[in-house]
């Protein structure tokens, strides 16, 4: 699975959690859409572990992408990992995407029962975690949700560093310095982010749109057929047939990221505005649509944002909004066209709040609405999204919402403004580059 020559490059944030949980007895479960980096995290877990002085014999990684595990069954894979493993030794088992093989639950947890183990596992689908997989493994697992690269690992990936300078009027500015000395405004890395987005594989190809959408293209091709499509086969359901009506649903949401929208409203807007094909005579059921979007969900490309009652407390059933995992991918299926700056701004910063560990809705204040409430076991932050806030109308607009909150947390505007003015009344102004980086 790593050869010696091989050059990972880190991704520190996740491989300290799964050494937090080495040589415990949950199961690591690493999840996340296709090449968003699990397989190299696995990598970078094996390569910690021999730097530790685990002997090779010690560790068995298998990758059932791979044609020499292909006609695999469940007893097959168990008595292959039983017949490689050492006697009398603690081995350590990685197994990536292991969902491939049918009723791959049942080794796993023979593995865990039989012999001194630490598992590691990864999955592209959220079907790994099932009701099934919970019953067999019922607190006996911890999941680790993998997400492509933030801002900061996106510069660290292609090569850049951050620098800090003292501008004329004595504040200090976040600069990009690349490796043979250039020196860029932060605001030109973040728009290459904004375009080409964050999955790894592309600082492999380089920042050039032809060769980085031809890689988002694989991704969003294997997503569809194999992590979709092929696995309601699998699975015996005939749930999710049509693909061209799959395909509809995904530009839809990638049109409508940060925007209100039900699964009622997908189906009328599709019918409506003549997106079905002209041979489908009504409207999609809403439970067809319940099911693509259930899909597109299981499969990591879109997550859905919950809404919160602040005043009431309670997490609301209707209108929540959804997000694409990585704004290139958004356009790649949609192009370049009249970028909707700020939904893909808002994007952004839910996907960071994710990897920072917060629990994160859309708040519902009276008839207005705060972008996020971000939320963990020691505190809660509110947070406006935009673009500028630079005239009075749009200033008033983004603090109007924060300002009916009546208690003490923390509120921030994040804008791509650059100003001097840091708080109005008591609400932080943050530039958005610099929040990233911080």
């Amino acid at each position: 699975m790593l050869n010696a020559t091989e050059k990972l490059k880190k991704r520190d944030f996740y491989l300290n959690k799964l050494i937090a949980f080495k040589d415990t007895e949950p199961v690591k479960v690493i999840t996340g859409i296709r090449r968003c980096g699990k397989s190299s995290l696995m990598k970078l877990m094996i390569a910690y572990l021999r730097e530790s002085g685990i002997a090779d014999e010690q560790i068995i990684a298998m990758n059932f992408e791979s044609m020499e595990y292909r006609s695999m069954d469940v007893k097959a894979f168990y008595d292959y990992v039983v017949k490689k493993k050492p006697e009398n030794k603690k081995v350590y088992l990685f197994f990536d995407e292991v969902q491939r093989i049918a009723e791959w639950q049942d080794a796993i947890n023979s593995f865990r029962v039989d012999f001194p183990c630490d598992i590691y596992i990864t999955g592209s689908n959220a079907y790994l975690l099932s009701s099934e997989f919970a019953t067999y493994l019922s607190g006996r697992y911890v999941e680790i949700k993998m997400l492509p690269l933030s801002f900061k690992e996106f510069i660290d990936f292609h090569g850049y560093k951050v620098i800090e300078r003292k501008n004329p009027s004595g504040r200090m500015v976040k600069k990009i310095s690349d490796n043979d000395g250039n020196i860029f405004d932060a605001s030109e890395v973040f728009e290459a982010y904004l375009k080409f987005g964050g999955m790894p594989g592309i600082a492999d190809v380089g920042l050039e749109q032809d060769k980085a959408y031809t890689l988002l293209d694989g991704v969003y091709s294997t997503v569809v057929m194999r992590d979709i499509l092929e696995r309601e086969k699998r699975r015996g359901f005939r749930q999710i047939t049509d693909a061209d009506l799959l395909r509809k649903i995904i530009m839809f949401l990638a049109d409508n990221i940060g925007s209100n929208t039900s699964v009622t409203s997908i189906g009328n807007i599709l019918a409506s505005e003549g997106l079905l094909d002209n041979n489908r005579k009504k409207k999609p059921a809403v439970q067809t649509v319940q099911a693509y979007v259930g899909a597109l969900l299981e499969s990591y490309i879109f997550y859905e944002a919950k809404r919160y009652d602040i005043k009431g407390k309670e997490y609301l059933r209707t209108l929540g909004k959804y997000y694409i995992v990585d704004t290139g991918l958004r356009n790649y299926l949609l192009g370049l066209r009249d970028i909707d700056t700020g939904h893909i701004l808002e994007n952004i910063v839910y996907f960071e709040l994710l990897r920072r560990g917060y629990d994160t809705a859309i708040g519902k204040i009276g008839n207005v609405e705060v972008d996020f409430v971000a939320t963990n076991a020691d505190e809660k932050i509110y947070y406006q999204v935009a673009q500028t806030i630079s005239s009075e109308s749009t200033k008033e607009r983004e603090l109007r919402p924060l300002m009916q909150i009546r208690d003490s947390y923390e509120k921030i505007i994040l804008t791509m403004d650059n100003s001097l003015t840091n708080t109005i009344e008591g609400i932080k102004i943050i530039n958005i580059i610099d929040w990233l980086l911080g």
